[in-house]
Formats: structure tokens, sequence, C-alpha cells
């Protein structure tokens, strides 16, 4: 008996120590939102274990420090223990369909009813910040300072400490995606069908350019490129150097991209209406490969070592091998899947459209 529980307390430090060093703190994984994870997962996956909600999630999930922190339409924030999905603690706020983000020691989300809250690591309310419309989009960070969107076609930058405003951004259209930093720069796409580039530290526009589209999804950045897809049936590439677009893919069955695209060294991974997993050539913008779900994918796909993992309407999540496209292995999770996967410490989370945030990863042998 002793000898179980020392294995089981050797399996949560084993844990604790991957989780730290491996944290999934905000949307797309980090500030650049990429949606690429630092580690791989077990080659066959397994539910470990399923929290019940008392309504469906769309939130996307932030694991920091072995806590994973996500939000309900059941209008409540959850820290539930990454290793056995036990409840730390749960806070009231609206519905939360937003992605949580986590910096230092709070805990930050947005919700249906235009109302920013900062929680600490206790699940005790900080402050909150409200706006003139639904948010739906994760925060970033940048110095002191957070950086959310809203749909009242507003990019806010907040103080952290405090929720004092420090400037605001005016767009054409509801702001839709996560705020995305890189370096000294802020961007943000909307209904507007531009992507504006503006400076962090002052709120200032630094050039803006026309997306021919308007955009659901969160821009990722790697290198000197920026990668979006939109509601109509592309995926753009923009250069930043040149600001210009330097190319557009099309996607044949002329469905909106509406998950994030997953951004590699090699390849642009974009989940559409259409039901197809694009795999895009970063460079030229042509097809790589495809890969055919049975529903809709709105749940941005995250690559994990040599594999994708997104979730659908159909309710499954699909694990598909990065090189060829094919299909490694898929699982019925719920009634259907809008959230996008976290992934930290060997483990995955996904919330689903019944209420249920699932982890997966390695069962015992």
């Amino acid at each position: 008996m002793r000898r179980n529980h020392l294995f089981a307390l050797i399996a949560l430090l084993l844990l604790a120590s991957a989780t730290a060093a491996a944290d999934w703190p905000l949307f797309r994984g980090n500030a650049l939102q990429t949606g690429v994870a630092a580690e791989a997962l077990p080659d066959k996956l397994e539910v470990l274990w399923s929290f019940k909600c008392q309504d469906g999630v769309e939130s996307t999930a932030a694991i920091v420090g072995g806590v994973v922190y996500v939000g309900s339409f059941d209008q409540h924030l959850y820290a539930i223990n990454l290793a056995d999905g036990t409840l730390k603690w749960k806070y009231k706020g609206g519905g939360f369909k937003a992605p949580v983000s986590v910096h230092k020691e709070t805990v930050f989300a947005g919700d249906e009813e235009g109302i920013f809250h900062a929680v600490d690591r206790a699940g005790k309310k900080r402050w909150t910040f409200e706006t003139g419309g639904e948010i739906t989009g994760g925060a970033n960070f940048a110095g002191d300072y957070v950086l959310f969107g809203s749909h009242d076609s507003t990019l806010y930058c907040l103080d952290q400490d405090d929720g004092k405003l420090i400037w605001k951004f005016k767009t054409e259209g509801p702001v839709n995606g996560s705020a995305l930093v890189a370096g000294d720069k802020t961007f943000v796409a909307g209904c507007d069908s531009m992507l504006h580039i503006i400076e962090w530290k002052t709120g200032k526009s630094l050039a803006q350019i026309d997306l021919e589209g308007q955009a659901a999804a969160t821009a990722a950045v790697a290198g000197d490129h920026l990668y979006v897809g939109t509601m109509t049936n592309f995926v753009q590439a923009v250069d930043l150097k040149k600001q210009a677009l330097a190319w557009s893919y099309a996607s044949k069955r002329e469905q909106p991209f509406f998950a994030s695209a997953a951004v590699t060294d090699r390849l642009v991974i974009a989940g559409g209406r259409d039901k197809l997993i694009h795999a895009i050539d970063r460079n030229k913008g042509e097809l790589v490969w495809s890969f055919a779900a049975k529903g809709r994918l709105d749940s941005s796909p995250v690559v994990a070592g040599s594999r994708v993992y997104a979730g659908a309407a159909d309710g499954h999540l699909y694990v598909v091998d990065l090189k060829s496209g094919a299909e490694v292995q898929r699982l019925k999770l719920g009634r259907g899947i809008f959230a996008s996967p976290a992934v930290s410490g060997g483990r995955l989370v996904i919330g689903t459209s019944d209420g249920a945030i699932v982890c997966l990863g390695r069962g015992n042998p």
C-alpha cells in the first residue's frame, strides 16, 4: 500500500515538473499565437478525467503550474487540478466563451456581457473592466499591460495591476480574435477586413493592410510573416516588412476559416468550415495535404511533436500526422467541439458543447 502511495506521489511530482517547463498560458500557447506546443503528446491518447459544467464549454483553457483555468457558458471560471480533475475553485462572472489567459499570479478572461475579469490564482476578484460589447478573444501581455479586443470595435490596453485604461484603438468592426504581440507591436484583425499594426506602448497606428475579408480568427506571427484565416475562403500571409499580402490560399469549397491557424517552421495548419484541415506551405502558399473530418472545424488546431490535434463539430478530437496528413486517432468526446486544445505536461485539455472539460494523455500501463 505504501509503495502505491509512493508511486502516486512520484507521478504527481513528475507532472508538476513537466507543467512548470511547458505551461500553456494563453489561447495559442504563446504571445505569437502560433499554436505549437513545446512538447509531444503520447502516441495514443486516453481520457484521464472529465469535469462536468452546467453549460457548454467553448472557452479554450490555460494551463499553468499544473492547474487548468477555463470558462463556461454557465457563467463561471474554473480552476481544476491537471493531475486528477478535482476542482480548486470557481468564480462567478458572465457566460465565458473567450479563451482564458494567465500571467504571473492573475487569471484574465472576458465574458459575453462585455466585462473583462482579472482574478487572482486563488480565485478572488482583483478588478473588472467594462466594455461595450461581447468579448470572444483572449488576452495577451506586453510589459505591464494586458491587451484584448471587444465586439464594441475596440482593442483595449489596460494596466495589469489595477485595470486602468492605458489606451484604446478603434476599428470599423467587432474584434473577434485574441490579441497578438510580437516585439514592440501588437496586431488586430476583425470585421473591418483590415490588419492593424499598432505600437503597443502608445497605441499609435503604424500601418494597416487590407486582408480582403473579415477575420474571426486570431492571427499568428512567425519570422517576418503573419498568417490569418478570413470569413471568406482565404488564408492570408502578410509580409510584415513589405506591409503587403505575400500569398493567398483559397479553400476550393468556398467555406470560411473561423479557426486560428497553427504555424510551424514549414507549414500553416488551418481548419475550415469546409470540414478540412489544410496544411499549406509557409513559403509558397500551396496545399501540401488536407484531411477530411466529419464536422466543421471551428476548433483551432494545435501541433504537438509530429502530430496535429483538432476538435470538430461532430464531437471528435482528430489526431493527424503532421508530415502526411494521415489519421492517427479519433476520439468521441461530446456532442460538439468548438473550444481549442491546450497542451501541458504530456496532457491535452479541451471543452465540449455539452459541458465537459476533458483531459487526455497516457493511461495506466
